[in-house]
């Protein structure tokens, strides 16, 4: 008996350790140049593709700060770029 519940422990730790590294994996790295596969979309009235989409929702933790940035900001709220981000169902943040 004692066997098992040493057993049953170990594999609970271990499936908490790997759900841990999945988690680290997770974490965005903000950098407005993956948002390129957009730029057609943004700067025409052409559809996101799928790729674009893909994109937009990871990078969407760092939109804010892509608006307070000058250079940025009006490839994040311009018409044309919040029609992308409704189409790809990215709620733009107000920050």
């Amino acid at each position: 008996m004692a066997g098992s519940s040493y057993i049953s422990i170990c594999g609970i730790a271990l499936l908490v350790m790997v759900l841990a590294q999945s988690e680290v994996g997770v974490a965005v790295t903000c950098n407005p140049t993956q948002l390129a596969p957009c730029a057609a979309a943004i700067s025409s009235s052409a559809s996101p593709s799928r790729l674009c989409c893909t994109k937009i929702k990871q990078q969407r933790p760092c939109l804010c700060t892509y608006i307070r940035n000058p250079s940025l900001r009006n490839y994040v709220t311009s018409p044309n770029a919040k029609k992308v981000a409704r189409i790809c169902k990215v709620s733009v943040p107000r920050c």
